[in-house]
């Protein structure tokens, strides 16, 4: 397979919005009257600490229910959803929606136990266990790439620290041709990460190391790959011992590439379109056709459930529930899984994704930032997931649902989570269409 030198295809529908880091929340900043959580300063004197602690008060409102009720009930027909669940966590109490069932033709109502795939979200989890692996003085994020995998093209001038920060370069092997067209035709097919990395590095890079911001599945594969050789062990067992075990998150898993089925009690998922059919610019939406056939009931989703994961591998292949996805997003947000040092470190490495516009997402170390939240979105067909921590508030916010993407190319978890913001956040929240736009403009459609 030769280097292609002409403009690579932008991703299908699916793969675009498919562990993607889809921060829709940048404008939560906008709804909230104070800094970001965390100064660069690791020290706070007690005037600082009672300001912080004055100003996490009063930017938290009292849940209205019957409101919120309305916004997830209209949300979630709109974008055409089974199920849905929302659990947002604040200091003035919790707010708990399971809408829909857990699949066509059932009856069963979700709960915050409920699996589901959560993409991208796994990202997290492996930018975490490569800290901790810096932490433990076994690799550090100025190394080179090509210490690890001599193979990676330019890998001697990428270094770790780009890979997890989505500034490498590398090619994204799900913007691949081929890799839609496989996913279209053999939905169940095991695919291994050596094969992922083929893919990718038959492609020529976006730009030099540290030059540009991409986000690329490739830099987390590779990212998996050597925390495997680091710690000696597969990577769902690096997950299990270091984090699942840690935090009993019992309902959270990684699969082996070979089991494409979900542990019960579960949701299954739904997707009206293929990868091939959206491939390329300005296919966000199915055509005016479909979308006709499908409000006419003629045009059924195609249930995703089984869809064999392994193309994702530890960029997105984890399993989890509304409540673990809390209790992780909670637990990287506070720092709970590094010392003081490196989560600093992975602090300090947010940087806005488009450097002309300091307002803009920012993405670090395995980690989004979104206002004052820490966290990720994920997305595979027919699931997708939102999970966000603030810490100088004590704000959580997750959600998932289980038709993704809509029919009109939006992501529908990452939506309502938005929707919600005003409802736990003093100040309004309009802005944030704006930032929703220019964020797929930074991503690349990725």
């Amino acid at each position: 397979m030769t280097a292609r030198t002409a403009r690579p295809l932008a991703p299908s529908r699916s793969t675009r919005r498919t562990l993607r880091r889809r921060t829709t929340l940048a404008a939560v900043a906008a709804s909230v009257t104070i800094v970001a959580a965390c100064s660069s300063s690791t020290t706070d004197t007690a005037e600082e600490s009672t300001t912080a602690a004055t100003s996490a008060t009063s930017a938290v409102v009292p849940f209205d229910t019957a409101a919120m009720d309305a916004v997830v009930q209209d949300s979630a027909q709109k974008f055409r959803q089974v199920g849905m669940v929302v659990l947002i966590e604040t200091p003035n109490g919790q707010y708990v929606n399971t809408w829909g069932t857990l699949g066509v033709g059932s009856s069963e109502v979700p709960t915050l136990d409920t699996k589901v795939r959560v993409g991208s979200n796994t990202k997290t989890w492996t930018g975490t266990a490569i800290l901790q692996l810096v932490e433990e003085g076994k690799l550090s994020v100025d190394d080179p790439v090509s210490k690890y995998r001599p193979d990676v093209p330019n890998g001697e001038n990428i270094t770790v620290g780009q890979l997890l920060d989505m500034r490498s370069g590398l090619f994204n092997y799900t913007e691949t041709l081929e890799l839609n067209t496989a996913l279209d035709n053999e939905p169940q097919k095991v695919w291994e990460p050596e094969q992922l990395l083929a893919l990718a590095f038959a492609n020529p890079p976006y730009f030099a190391p540290g030059e540009g911001w991409h986000y690329s599945n490739t830099n987390t594969v590779l990212l998996g790959l050597i925390a495997e050789q680091l710690d000696g062990k597969p990577i769902a067992q690096i997950f299990q011992d270091r984090f699942f075990t840690e935090l009993s998150m019992t309902g959270t898993s990684f699969p082996a590439n070979t089991d494409n089925t979900i542990p019960a009690t579960y949701s299954e998922g739904y997707s009206y379109a293929g990868n091939v059919e959206t491939l390329g610019e300005g296919k966000e939406s199915l055509s005016a056709d479909k979308l006709a056939a499908i409000d006419a009931g003629t045009l059924q989703a195609r249930n995703t459930t089984n869809d064999n994961p392994s193309w994702t591998w530890s960029a997105g292949q984890g399993i989890s529930t509304a409540n673990d996805l809390a209790t992780w997003v909670q637990a990287i947000g506070k720092g709970e899984l590094l010392d003081e040092q490196t989560q600093q470190l992975r602090l300090d490495s947010v940087t806005p994704t488009d450097p002309g516009n300091p307002q803009s997402t920012g993405y670090g170390y395995g980690l989004a930032q979104m206002g004052p939240m820490y966290g990720h979105t994920g997305e595979l067909p027919g699931y997708n997931s939102f999970m966000g921590y603030d810490p100088v508030n004590d704000v959580t916010i997750v959600v998932w649902g289980n038709s993704a993407p809509t029919a009109e190319g939006d992501a529908p978890a990452v939506e309502l989570a938005k929707a919600l913001v005003p409802f736990a956040y003093a100040g309004p929240a309009d802005e944030t269409a704006d930032d929703i736009d220019q964020l797929d403009e930074v991503t690349g459609g990725n």
